[in-house]
């Protein structure tokens, strides 16, 4: 019988002490110290779904909503959304406690695509997922709808790379806040 795990078996929840060194030049915290974090807290959830080390093969969008500041602590919410063959999508929400005022502020959410890798260091496949609630139904299908939707932007990546797409390019960028000054033929 093939493996499979819930959601819970693998959610993980990272917090950490925004600290002074972690401050960029406007005095809030580095966003690439909160990405940072994420990889961690998305590596920890798949790896225990998985049972195996996994790399980070893309990072979807990531929007920063709020600030976070200095003193403040940040929580990490990983929990597995999707599984493929050797991929794992991890859904994380990162969220701010104000340790003076209690006050949490949503400030960030992504979702990372790990891919679990064997001893062979290839691809390795990984346990299915016990959907078990409605939410989780609806990340899941979230997160394929999302890898169906990646797909089509990658072939249409493709083809608008194609130099015969040059004349549509042209007319739909001309409103746009771009001087075109061709150089060459």
């Amino acid at each position: 019988m093939e493996d499979y795990k819930t959601v819970p078996y693998s959610q993980t929840t990272l917090t950490e002490l925004m600290i002074p060194s972690y401050s960029n030049f406007g005095g809030k915290v580095h966003g690439g110290i909160i990405l940072g974090l994420m990889d961690k807290v998305a590596y920890a959830c798949a790896a225990k779904h998985a049972g195996n080390y996994c790399v980070t093969v893309s990072v979807d969008t990531v929007n920063f909503l709020a600030p976070v500041e200095v003193g403040e602590l940040v929580s990490l919410l990983a929990s597995v959304n999707y599984v493929g063959n050797s991929s794992i999508v991890i859904g994380i929400r990162v969220q701010t406690e104000n340790i003076k005022t209690k006050e949490i502020k949503h400030t960030n959410s992504s979702y990372f695509t790990m891919v679990a890798m064997g001893e062979d260091h290839m691809p390795a496949k990984v346990p299915g997922l016990i959907l078990q609630t409605r939410t989780e139904i609806k990340r899941f299908y979230e997160a394929y709808h999302r890898k169906e939707l990646a797909k089509y932007y990658n072939q249409e990546q493709a083809r608008i790379k194609n130099d015969s797409e040059i004349e549509e390019a042209l007319r739909l960028i001309s409103n746009e806040r771009c001087r075109i000054e061709l150089t060459e033929g």
